[in-house]
């Protein structure tokens, strides 16, 4: 490759990953993409490199293989040239917690909670060395409503709000850029992988995949650590957090409550 502007995007076959990588192509970004699907994965790039001139790499993974894992992980730390990091792969559930497959919320956890933790580790103090480095990490709006969908899931993605937040408190100071995105129901295929199609869902809470995707990056611009693209009014977020950190406050205390008296 012959940028210094890579970005490596997980997930990149299909839906936000997808869409991701065009965007950044169109902005200027040379790209590495990684997936499970070859076939699709060079579909992708074969219509970004024509359409952008941009270098496309693809590399094929599943990321909940340790030895594949690793291969992304080293690659981050080696390739100078690297600095963003869109933390796309995942996979969801929609069935209640005790009609899910306990083998299948393992999987679960090791694409959304594991691979994501790695690569960030592998990025965040790579980028911090070079000066220059963004890690996006895709959540979803169930990160804060845990009541939507699979509580597994939902969990899974509060982590990845909740280590993407500690990001910025411990790192962001020290020129690493870091941004949560909380998509609510995209128009992807993640839909029909999680058994409920999105056809199915009303039209009207239902969003373009690229209108999502453009609204994350107009984020990001704006400095956004948190950005909540289908969110109408921003101060409601501001809000919620100005009063989670309130409350964040009240807890050193050597006595209990006196209600539990």
């Amino acid at each position: 490759m012959t940028t210094n502007n890579i970005a490596l995007v997980t997930g990149a076959s299909s839906g936000i990953g997808a869409v991701y990588a065009d965007r950044l192509s169109k902005i200027g970004y040379d790209l590495i993409l990684v997936a499970r699907n070859a076939d699709k994965l060079q579909n992708v790039a074969e219509t970004i490199r024509k359409e952008s001139g941009r270098n496309v790499e693809i590399v094929i993974a599943d990321l909940a293989k340790k030895t594949e894992l690793l291969k992304i992980e080293n690659l981050i730390k080696e390739n100078n040239a690297i600095n963003l990091l869109v933390n796309n792969a995942g996979i969801g559930a929609v069935t209640p917690l005790l009609q899910s497959n306990e083998d299948q919320m393992e999987h679960m956890i090791d694409i959304n909670v594991t691979a994501l933790t790695r690569l960030s580790y592998a990025a965040a103090p790579a980028f911090i060395n070079r000066s220059n480095g963004t890690i996006i990490n895709i959540a979803s709006i169930v990160a804060i409503g845990p009541e939507i969908l699979n509580g597994v899931y939902g969990a899974t993605k509060a982590y990845v709000l909740a280590l993407t937040q500690s990001l910025q408190h411990e790192l962001g100071a020290k020129g690493l850029r870091v941004q949560a995105v909380l998509p609510g129901a995209t128009a992807t295929g993640f839909w029909d992988a999680a058994g409920m199609p999105h056809s199915n869902l009303p039209s009207e809470i239902v969003m373009k995949t690229e209108d999502m995707v453009d609204a994350a990056l107009k984020g990001l611009a704006l400095g956004e650590v948190v950005t909540i693209p289908p969110l109408q009014d921003g101060n409601d977020w501001l809000q919620y957090e100005s009063a989670r950190m309130s409350l964040s406050q009240k807890f050193g205390n050597s006595k209990p409550g006196t209600r539990y008296a």
